[in-house]
């Protein structure tokens, strides 16, 4: 069976989770994949649900027992942001490559305890077109939002 666009996708996105999971040793509840796509900008960042806890990706072992931290080294952090924007540049140019909208917006929930995702997608300019914002104003508002309403 050929791949369709639909299938790389969803292939990329999971590649997403994928490295968040492997980073955090999958010693979360839940993951929460912000990725921006705006012009030149790629934008990529991650919190995470721990012990019903919401942390950035440098204060997972905060609330991790001493005996089970992970390696939370600033080498593997800019790796995960990196491989997330280089997740980014895939989808734009599969997008192109199918003819299809690139997303200006992904915001992607990974569920550990039932191992599902749902993924949100902006198509409109988020922070682009206001002087005032920008992608990590965003993305603070949203982990504002979702460790507010929980």
């Amino acid at each position: 069976m050929t791949k369709v666009f639909e299938d790389y996708f969803t292939d990329l996105q999971a590649d997403m989770v994928s490295i968040c999971l492997e980073y955090s040793e999958s010693k979360t509840e839940k993951i929460y994949i912000y990725g921006s796509i705006e012009g030149n900008v790629k934008a990529f960042n991650v919190f995470f649900k721990v012990n019903d806890k919401f942390l950035h990706l440098n204060e997972l072992n905060s609330v991790l027992e001493d005996n089970n931290r992970i390696d939370d080294h600033i080498d593997r952090q800019f790796g995960v942001l990196q491989i997330g924007v280089e997740n980014l540049e895939k989808i734009e140019q599969l997008c192109k490559e199918y003819h299809m909208d690139t997303p200006t917006e992904i915001k992607i929930q990974y569920d550990g305890r039932r191992n599902s995702f749902d993924a949100e997608y902006q198509y409109e300019l988020v922070y682009s077109n206001n002087i005032e914002k920008n992608n990590n104003d965003i993305f603070n508002e949203w982990f504002e939002e979702v460790s507010k309403g929980s």
